[in-house]
């Protein structure tokens, strides 16, 4: 199972900052995603390291929003690449496979 089974996300940045929220399709998956998807499984699956990363979790809305500090090596008006955005690092991240459910 992979992420994108249980969620959605949206994606803004800021300068060299980018700013994903996963979202839980239904409430009953959201202990699941808030036990699994971690700042430390996020930055080992985007390749940053893990004090890059900062969760807040939004119980409310049954949603995570991780801030990745530094993850578009510069930003729009300093980088090179592709997608200085960031837009589809939320599609890269509800590619991360989850755990067996019963672990």
């Amino acid at each position: 199972m992979k992420l994108h089974d249980l969620a959605h996300g949206r994606t803004g940045d800021k300068g060299d900052t980018s700013n994903i929220s996963v979202i839980a399709f239904h409430a009953d998956s959201f202990d699941r995603l808030r036990r699994d998807v971690t700042a430390e499984r996020v930055a080992a699956h985007l390749n940053q390291p893990v004090s890059a990363v900062t969760r807040y979790v939004l119980p409310q809305l049954c949603a995570m929003n991780f801030v990745i500090k530094g993850a578009l090596t510069g930003g729009v008006t300093r980088s090179l690449s592709l997608d200085a955005h960031g837009k589809c690092l939320s599609s890269v991240l509800l590619n991360m496979p989850l755990p067996p459910q019963n672990r």
